[in-house]
């Protein structure tokens, strides 16, 4: 039997997310702006309720390209609302319209967003060695210090609690446990 980290369910997307996708390093802008908006949707909530819609959001989101979303109107917001695929919450909704405006203002400034906020792990992932879930901490002064340099680029839904759930969903921070499979340089 294979050994995963403790919050996993037997649900086949959660086995799948957790085997194929959590932990691994993301540098693909669109990824990463996918990554920001679905942990602000998460917001006291599941992640597993977040995923179950990650789908609804990519097809009704524009496959999370920053550039189309940036340029959503009150008829959108509407639509999206109203749309019972999602988490129909009006501060969620309008917070990715504004985040991916200021998402594209890091672009220009860095280059690319990659280059940003990968500067907080100084550019590779922080491996951590976690026996139990109990260790695992909800947030780190990277995490902090991601969350505090968001908001002052207007970003919204990016407290230090989201900035680590994003860390470890970019790949940024390794937090499977020692007794998952995924870990890195695990041994059986």
């Amino acid at each position: 039997m294979i050994c995963r980290c403790g919050w996993v369910n037997e649900d086949p997307l959660y086995i799948r997310y957790h085997d194929e996708e959590w932990g691994v390093p993301v540098h693909d802008d669109v990824k990463l702006f996918e990554l920001l908006i679905l942990e602000g949707a998460q917001a006291g909530l599941s992640w597993y309720t977040v995923l179950k819609k990650r789908e609804r959001y990519r097809e009704v989101f524009d496959g999370f390209d920053p550039v189309k979303v940036a340029a959503y109107d009150e008829d959108k917001i509407a639509s999206l609302l109203a749309d019972p695929g999602l988490i129909r919450n009006r501060l969620k909704i309008r917070s990715a319209v504004s985040n991916a405006r200021a998402f594209l203002k890091v672009q220009r400034e860095f280059g690319s967003f990659d280059a940003y906020i990968w500067h907080f792990v100084e550019g590779r992932p922080i491996v951590n060695r976690w026996t139990s879930l109990k260790q695992v901490p909800a947030s780190t002064p990277q995490s902090d210090a991601m969350s505090k340099d968001l908001k002052k680029r207007g970003f919204s839904f990016v407290g230090t609690t989201i900035c680590y759930a994003y860390m470890q969903a970019a790949g940024m921070v390794d937090d499977h446990t020692m007794d998952c499979w995924k870990r890195t340089g695990y041994q059986a």
